[in-house]
């Protein structure tokens, strides 16, 4: 056997960049989040601004954009792809007519998918061996469509609702707003840039808002901010 070829270890015979599923708590997923984007806060002289700007984020962690056409598969449709060793995020280019925050949404999605379920060490690995000349494959990390959100698919968009909606951020935008109020909400997804959908789950699951399922009617949930839990929809 050649030298140079004789420290890879039997693992990496196939080496495999995407982890394994585990259940991540959602306060892990929040802090990993905002540790990014307080990584990237670090990189710049001037603040970061909302809307958040995810193909900018997206670059600053060392990640190329694109977009093509990404056919569906056996499993169906799917919004977007990660080519691993290459660094580089693929939207699917179907995907680009739908609604306003949609965008910022899915690349935020693939961020998460970076950070959570892509093995750095293994990525770095990859280029080594190949820098070697030892040729080996890594499959692209599929992504797919929101209707079909579970398991990590679940957790990478939960860290995107976390990216572009901070708990920092949301406090003061909500500021001098009612909750219940639906053109409040639609202010805020305007600031945000995100879609009514993103922010409302986002509000509930913080418990600043609650929605009856089928309902329009909004409600001040049980941690809403700054007194708002006397406060009703009008």
């Amino acid at each position: 056997m050649n030298k140079q070829h004789s420290f890879i270890s039997q693992d990496e015979s196939e080496l495999k960049v995407i982890k394994p599923y585990r259940f991540i708590p959602k306060h892990d997923i929040e802090r990993r989040a905002t540790d990014v984007l307080m990584y990237v806060q670090a990189k710049r002289r001037l603040p970061l601004k909302w809307p958040i700007d995810a193909g900018y984020m997206a670059e600053a962690l060392g990640l190329d954009m694109d977009c093509g056409e990404i056919p569906a598969d056996e499993y169906g449709a799917i919004a977007a792809m990660i080519l691993p060793t290459e660094r580089k995020i693929i939207m699917n280019e179907n995907h680009r007519d739908l609604p306003q925050g949609f965008e910022e949404s899915s690349i935020a999605h693939e961020i998460g998918h970076w950070i959570l379920h892509i093995d750095q060490n293994k990525v770095s690995r990859f280029l080594e061996l190949q820098e070697m000349g030892i040729e080996k494959t890594v499959e692209p990390f599929l992504c797919r469509s929101v209707s079909t959100q579970q398991g990590i698919e679940w957790q990478a968009q939960y860290f995107a609702s976390c990216f572009l909606m901070p708990l920092f951020k949301l406090e003061e935008v909500q500021r001098g707003r009612n909750l219940t109020i639906w053109k409040h909400l639609y202010a805020m997804k305007d600031e945000l840039g995100v879609t009514i959908s993103n922010l409302k789950n986002r509000l509930q699951d913080l418990g600043w808002i609650s929605i009856p399922k089928g309902s329009k009617q909004i409600y001040p949930g049980k941690t809403a901010p700054n007194g708002q839990t006397n406060l009703f929809n009008r």
